[in-house]
Formats: structure tokens, C-alpha cells, sequence
């Protein structure tokens, strides 16, 4: 079977598109033959619907911007401002924010922008639209108040869909009605104190200590980044299929500058491919995102996202399968219902058990646990290792922390979902720390299906007008670090806060200047789930070691922040990593730390 590629699928129907200039062009050539005697030469003819394309090109852009112009007038609003390029089409601007992507700071271009034309703008590149914005007041209509008219849409789902298929984060419309399916299934799992759990996180926490000790033992740091990626991917897989890959039975990787021997013998693994080709997958249709409707031309000769999502796919189909057939033949004989209550779930049951227990259509099961691997896995694994990247520059934080540990749980004891509730200052690091100030996705999409208008936040100006079928994002990481939002220390890190009058005076009087875990009818589901295993994993760890510095040394130079970065403004100039995206936020070249075990007497 020939595969059609992304590329050639798009350069197909632009060509069916362009053939109608040409067959107007013969059939005017005809006409004008047949019933007037004038021969038109060929080369007019070709001439002719050649330069037809820019023609009704540039006539479809004029007239579009002419019509949303004349229907902000309409209803008295405007248009937001658009960022100006120099290139046809802003393709300078568009590769200006790929390069930023690339090789800059997260924001970087975003943030001048904003600053010089306010907090909403279109960021126009190849002739599309996308509404940006930083206001908690419009992303608050995107999530919420106008949630019926903000949709993922058919561009994010069509370069989404090679990796997220029909999963929760990538439906709309009728698979969205089954939102309540989609979350009714889930969320009896997800429930904040169900004793597996913790059995659960103990178990890898445990293989993780063992980890740290013994690459301490032998003089090196440790690759915090790629320790816990390896712990929420097993602690995920566990939870999900009930199927661990056991990436943490995998020798760990050494620094860069570690003798050459050692990485050698590193051996990947089965869990480390799949690992790989899982994040490789997200860096892809992050891309394409970010490169617009255009996003085939750079996927001619093959669909980048098909050899990571067969590895993906050859770990997880298998498991599928012989869930389903097990509950096939529990069927026959007649030890399951049928149907089942979606609020049912028994204590030891994974979340493939009970979505079985619900539907047997193994492209749902696939998307769906997918789907949550993806929130539940990269996700937590980032932010413990943001909040270990801030406990490895603020001791102090760290002892005050180590403080309500002991005090809370004790040295040996792992902790309860009541310990972890009662941890204030816990709650206040996670939130103050990487929450805040490194939102795991910093940026967000959805695409109106109506048009609408949004307030402007002076009151003598005109409101802003929305278009229908446009794409409106929003990012969190910009607004969670605005000073108007947030005070003057807005890009200091400082738990209290969240434990101060700060909290009454920011946060409290507009929620939504703080969304770590979306909100409206999206937000997220394992929000208490994520809270409780990253709880869990820091309590336990600052049981056993009580000092953590970073090793700069071990972090490869391309992946050290540039030095052109320590004349910016706000935490760009002392970055000590460097914070990237794709789906989510990461460390380039991982976090490299040297943990030091707590004194005799102490420790999990």
C-alpha cells in the first residue's frame, strides 16, 4: 500500500485547487475560438492563469480583512493589533517565533510584543490569523464563560491527530458531548486517597533513592530530568495498564564529561526506546502547530510522527488486547456485568480495568489512556524537576521544607493523603515554585466557532473583536509572571506567597490569574492525583537526603543558558538551565544533580 504523506496529501489538494485557473483558462481559450473566431495564444492563456493564483489569492486576503473589519464596525468594536513584519505574509515573524522556539527564551518575542501593543494581538503569519493573549479576563472566557464557543478545531486536531487521536485533549463536538464519557470514565480513579496509590509511588520512590545513593557512591550526579521521567513513566504505566515498562531497572546515563566508557555501557533498554519515541512524537505535532496550516510541506517524503507511534503503539496495543479479551471471557462466564457503573472502581483496579469495564473499542482505550499517560507522565516530571532545580539554588527553602516534613511525618514514615493535606508550606513550594512560575504547557490553543467580542481593559476604548474560525491562544507561563498580576516580585520565587496577605490580595480576588491545571469544563482531572505524587516523591526524598546542589559542569555546554541572557529582565537573566517546550515544559540537556544523603539516624 502506498502511503500518502502529510506533504503530498496537502500538495494534492492545492493542486486540485490550482487545476480550476487552468481548465477556466482552456474553456475561456475554446469560447472565445468557437464562437468568435479570435485565436487567444497559448502562451497568453498559461500567462494568465499562472498569475491568477496571487491574484485571487491576494483578492480572498483583502476581502477577508475588508469583511472582519467591516463586522468589528458592525457590532462597535475593533480588531486587535497585528504584529507587523517585513516579509509577504509575516514569514519573517513566523520564523522569528520558530527560532525563538528553537534557540530562545520561553515568551521571547511574545513578551516585547505584548508590552508595545497590549495584551491582546494577532500574530498573523501566512496569512492566518491567531489571536494572542496574557489577560486573565480572556482566557477566562476561552476556558469558561464562553466554553461552548472555544473549540480544540480541525487544524489543532488535523496535526494533532497522528499522536492524540480521538483522546481527550483533542476532541470537540460530538466526541466532546461524550466529554462526559471521556471524564465520567476516568475521574472515579483519580480519586484523592485510594491506598494503591501511595503503595504505588512508595514502591519506584524507593527505586529512586537506591538510584541516587548509588551514582552518589560512585562520584557523579545524577540526571534529576531523566530520574523522574523514568519514575512518573513507571508509576504511569503501573496506573494506567497495570503493566510496568520497569525503566527504572535501567542504568541510568552519565554526564557528558564522564569517562566515555561509561556511557558505552549504558544499555537502552525496551523502556528507554519507548520512552524516546514517546517524547519524540510530542516534539512533532508541537512543531507542526507552531508552523500553521503550512506544517505539511516540512513532511513531504514521510509523516514524522509514524516510526515514534509504532514504537509507542507496539507497547501499548498488545496490553489493550489482552485486557480486552480477558474481559471477553470473564463475559462468558459470567463473572462481569456487561455494563458497569462508571462511578465504580475497586481499590486495585488499574485505569485500563475500569475503562474496559465501560467500552471495548480499542481505539478509544488506546487514545484514551494515551491521552492521560501524556498529562500524567511529562507533566509531573518536569515540575519535580523545576521545584529540585529551585531547591538546589534556595538551601533555605529546602530546610524550611525538610522542617514541616519532619515534623509532619517524621524521618522513616511515608506519608498519608492527610500528611500531604496538612503540609502547608508543601503545597505553597509546588504551587510558588514551578506551578507559578513554569506551568508545565505554557501555551494553549482553541479556535472560535462563532464570533464574538472581548471587553477592552480600558473602558474608554472600543471592545475587541473576535472573527469566527479563528484561532485564539493564550499562555499561562507570560500572565502567571506579570507584575500588574501579581506585584513587583513577580519573578521572585518566594513560597509564602501563596501562605501570606499576597494570596488574599492577587490570587483570591481573581483565580484565574493562576491556572497550572486548566480550568473550566477542561480542567484537568488528576489534578489531586498529580498534587498527591509529587507530594509524596519530595517527602520521601527529603527524608533520606538533605542537600541537593546543581553541577553545572555535567550539563553540556550547547544546553547552558546564552550569555546574552544575563542582560535581560525578570528570571531570564539568572537562569542557571535552560527552560524549553514542546507538548510541555523540560530542562534542555536534563538537570544534573549531586544529593546528598540525610545524617545517620535520618531518611526514608
Amino acid at each position: 500500500m502506498v502511503l500518502i504523506t502529510p506533504g503530498v496529501d496537502f500538495l494534492a489538494h492545492g493542486a486540485a485547487f490550482g487545476s480550476l485557473p487552468v481548465f477556466g483558462a482552456v474553456a475561456i481559450g475554446r469560447l472565445s475560438s468557437t464562437h468568435y473566431g479570435v485565436e487567444i495564444p497559448t502562451w497568453m492563456l498559461l500567462t494568465a492563469s499562472v498569475l491568477s493564483f496571487p491574484a485571487i489569492a491576494a483578492i480572498r486576503i483583502v476581502t477577508t480583512q475588508i469583511k472582519h473589519r467591516r463586522q468589528a464596525a458592525a457590532v462597535g468594536a475593533r480588531l486587535p493589533p497585528a504584529i507587523k513584519g517585513k516579509l509577504v505574509g509575516n514569514f519573517d515573524v513566523m520564523m522569528t517565533l520558530m527560532k525563538n522556539f528553537k534557540n530562545g527564551y520561553i515568551g521571547d518575542g511574545l513578551v516585547e510584543a505584548i508590552e508595545e501593543l497590549g495584551h491582546l494581538i494577532n500574530v498573523r503569519t501566512m496569512w492566518t490569523d491567531t489571536y494572542f493573549t496574557d489577560s486573565p479576563e480572556y482566557v477566562k472566557a476561552i476556558l469558561a464563560t464562553d466554553f461552548g464557543n472555544f473549540v480544540k478545531g480541525e487544524r489543532f486536531q488535523g496535526s494533532m491527530g497522528s499522536v492524540l487521536g480521538t483522546g481527550v485533549f483533542n476532541s470537540d463536538g460530538d466526541m466532546w458531548k461524550c466529554v462526559s464519557f471521556h471524564r465520567s470514565i476516568t475521574r472515579p480513579v483519580f480519586t484523592r486517597d485510594r491506598i494503591s496509590h501511595y503503595e504505588l509511588f512508595d514502591k519506584h520512590t524507593q527505586s529512586v533513592i537506591s538510584h541516587i545513593k548509588l551514582r552518589m557512591k560512585d562520584g557523579y550526579p545524577v540526571d534529576f530530568l531523566d530520574l523522574m521521567s523514568r519514575f512518573t513513566l513507571d508509576s504511569a504505566t503501573e496506573f494506567l495498564f497495570g503493566s510496568c515498562v520497569h525503566s527504572l531497572e535501567s542504568t541510568l546515563p552519565y554526564p557528558h564529561n564522564a569517562p566515555p566508557y561509561l556511557n558505552a555501557q549504558v544499555h537502552r533498554s525496551a523502556a528507554d526506546i519507548f520512552a524516546r519515541a514517546f517524547l519524540e512524537s510530542q516534539e512533532i505535532i508541537s512543531t507542526r502547530e507552531r508552523l500553521g496550516w503550512i506544517w505539511p510541506l516540512w513532511e513531504i517524503t514521510k509523516d514524522k510522527t509514524k516510526e515514534p507511534m509504532e514504537i509507542v503503539n507496539a507497547y501499548i496495543e498488545p496490553i489493550i488486547k489482552e485486557a480486552i479479551r480477558k474481559k471477553e471471557e470473564a463475559m462468558k462466564e459470567g463473572i462481569v456485568r456487561e455494563k458497569r457503573i462508571e462511578s465504580e472502581v475497586a481499590e486495585d483496579e488499574t485505569l485500563l480495568d475500569h475503562l474496559v469495564g465501560i467500552t471495548t473499542d480499542p481505539v478509544v482505550l488506546r487514545d484514551e489512556t494515551l491521552n492521560i499517560m501524556i498529562a500524567g507522565r511529562d507533566t509531573t516530571a518536569s515540575t519535580l524537576t523545576f521545584i529540585f532545580y529551585f531547591l538546589s539554588r534556595y538551601p533555605a527553602v529546602m530546610t524550611r521544607l525538610r522542617e514541616e516534613i519532619f515534623s509532619k511525618v517524621g524521618p522513616n514514615r511515608h506519608p498519608t493523603y492527610d500528611d500531604i493535606r496538612d503540609m502547608k508550606y508543601l503545597r505553597a513550594v509546588i504551587n510558588g515554585k514551578t506551578l507559578r512560575l513554569y506551568p508545565i504547557v505554557p501555551f494553549n490553543v482553541r479556535e472560535s466557532i462563532n464570533a464574538t467580542t472581548w471587553p477592552s481593559s480600558d473602558p474608554t476604548e472600543k471592545p475587541y473583536y473576535i472573527p469566527a474560525g479563528t484561532k485564539s491562544a493564550y499562555s499561562v507561563f507570560i500572565m502567571q509572571r506579570r507584575k500588574d498580576l501579581w506585584g513587583p516580585d513577580a519573578d521572585v520565587f518566594d513560597p509564602d506567597r501563596f501562605l501570606d496577605e499576597r494570596l488574599k490580595q492577587y490570587l483570591v480576588k481573581n483565580s484565574f490569574i493562576f491556572l497550572p491545571f486548566n480550568a473550566g469544563p477542561r480542567i484537568c482531572l488528576g489534578q489531586q492525583f498529580a498534587y498527591n505524587e509529587m507530594s509524596f516523591i519530595i517527602i520521601r526524598l527529603l527524608q533520606a537526603f538533605s542537600t541537593v546542589s546543581l553541577d553545572l559542569d555535567a550539563l553540556p555546554s550547547e544546553c547552558h543558558p546564552p550569555a546574552e541572557w544575563a542582560t535581560a529582565k525578570g528570571r531570564k537573566a539568572i537562569e542557571q538551565i535552560f527552560p524549553k517546550t514542546h507538548l510541555t515544559m523540560y530542562t534542555a540537556g536534563g538537570l544534573w544533580l549531586n544529593i546528598r544523603e540525610s545524617e545517620s539516624g535520618e531518611g526514608a
